[in-house]
């Protein structure tokens, strides 16, 4: 039988839990405020990174293959699906744990996260001895937008108040899908300085959308050791077919400490941001082998790398670089393993709200970057897109045309009569 199929969402961005007009749509509220000192060992800390990051290079490997320059956030993906996963019950949980590498058990897993969030927010006031114009920023928002009238689990509800801080906004997607669409996409823009405009296209949400769960995540930072302007120049840089191109070419211009190492086949640097508690690793592969030395990054080569990383002099020079990246990640994740989350007859996200209808439609990743002389501006949104597959409906059958018939012995199949009907009003 057909199924009818609806549309869902998922993004991530920070929720105010009032009531709020102004186009914001009104909350329905969870009797659980976020938890702001959630008590998580370390350990759980430190294995909730650690599956992170292998996801980060696992994510690496499965997008790599498309064309251009590519900036994706994988901290922001793993938290939007963190909060479906929330949701999720069964091989379905099983199996977006496995590709996520969420190892901790549930109890433990999402107020590590809630921990980990709130840690990254808090960074730039840990900055010290430097004037607020200078230290970095970091934004980390969440937050869902549902069906006014569509009934959700209190518990799953809780679940992401108290440890993502994400309150339930009420939108009316039935009738007036493009005007929540609008809502969803200015909060997105909002929270990313306008730097992620239109993560949900027009289309989307239609009238049986009834779930949209986001996140957003903004970064800006000054470096420790800025370059100057006056002596950028266009210089060569040469893209993997060989030929040379000129671009503009930042430099130090003179020796400067940064930490660095060499290994075979590579050089790597980190530079630091205004503040010290953030850096950038830039890891070059020699001419000739990039693809090669690409394809073997794993998340232990790069902890190698990182772990090599050691003051020098260096004179640095690098181009300056200003671009985004729009991903579909559904078939990516498909092949990394998440296949039941995919499939609307083997999905199973009734923690969500208590039915077994829900399923993953499609995972939407918009990120963005640039690098000047000052520093580093980037911002991201994840939007995974939930639809619903409704009760088979019932069938309509008009038998008005001509038509053949079989009368049987059903115990032993035996034909007793058979025949056509061509024309009723024959005698």
């Amino acid at each position: 039988m057909k199924k009818q199929i609806h549309m869902f969402f998922i993004v991530a961005l920070i929720p105010i839990l009032i009531l709020s007009a102004c186009g914001q749509g009104k909350l329905a509220e969870s009797k659980l405020e976020r938890i702001a000192n959630p008590n998580v060992p370390a350990s759980d800390s430190t294995q909730l990174v650690g599956g992170n990051t292998a996801f980060a290079f696992d994510l690496y490997q499965g997008v790599r293959g498309s064309t251009g320059n590519l900036v994706y956030s994988p901290y922001s993906i793993s938290l939007a699906l963190a909060m479906t996963y929330g949701g999720a019950r069964g091989q379905t949980a099983d199996q977006m744990a496995e590709v996520m590498h969420f190892t901790l058990p549930s109890e433990q897993f999402h107020p590590a996260f809630n921990l980990l969030s709130l840690n990254l927010s808090r960074r730039p006031d840990q900055v010290e001895d430097l004037a607020p114009a200078d230290r970095f920023q970091l934004t980390i928002a969440n937050s869902l937008w549902g069906q006014d009238g569509w009934s959700f689990l209190p518990e799953f509800l809780d679940l992401l108040s108290a440890n993502y801080g994400a309150g339930l906004r009420l939108v009316d997607f039935k009738d007036h899908p493009d005007s929540a669409r609008k809502q969803i996409n200015h909060w997105v823009a909002d929270q990313t300085k306008n730097r992620i405009k239109d993560i949900i296209p027009p289309g989307m949400p239609d009238p049986s959308t009834r779930l949209v769960l986001a996140n957003a995540i903004y970064f800006k930072a000054l470096w420790e050791e800025e370059f100057d302007p006056d002596v950028t120049r266009d210089g060569p840089f040469y893209p993997l077919n060989g030929e040379m191109v000129r671009v503009p070419i930042m430099s130090q211009g003179h020796e400067k400490t940064f930490s660095y190492a060499a290994g075979e086949g590579w050089q790597a640097i980190a530079l630091p941001y205004k503040g010290g508690l953030t850096d950038m690793v830039i890891i070059v592969p020699d001419a000739g082998i990039f693809e090669l030395f690409e394809s073997s990054l794993t998340a232990d080569r790069y902890a190698g790398i990182v772990s090599a990383l050691e003051p020098q002099q260096v004179i640095l020079s690098m181009p300056k670089f200003k671009f985004e990246s729009s991903l579909g990640l559904k078939d990516t994740l498909i092949q990394m393993g998440m296949s039941d989350a995919f499939d609307p007859t083997q999905a199973d996200f009734s923690g969500m709200d208590g039915k077994h209808l829900l399923y993953v439609g499609d995972v939407l990743h918009k990120a963005f970057i640039a690098v000047d002389e000052k520093g580093t501006e980037a911002a991201a949104a994840t939007v995974v897109l939930m639809m619903e597959a409704s009760a088979p409906q019932s069938i309509i059958l008009e038998i008005n045309r001509p038509f053949l018939y079989v009368i049987r012995d059903i115990p032993t199949g035996t034909i007793l009569f058979m025949g056509r009907v061509l024309d009723p009003r024959e005698k």
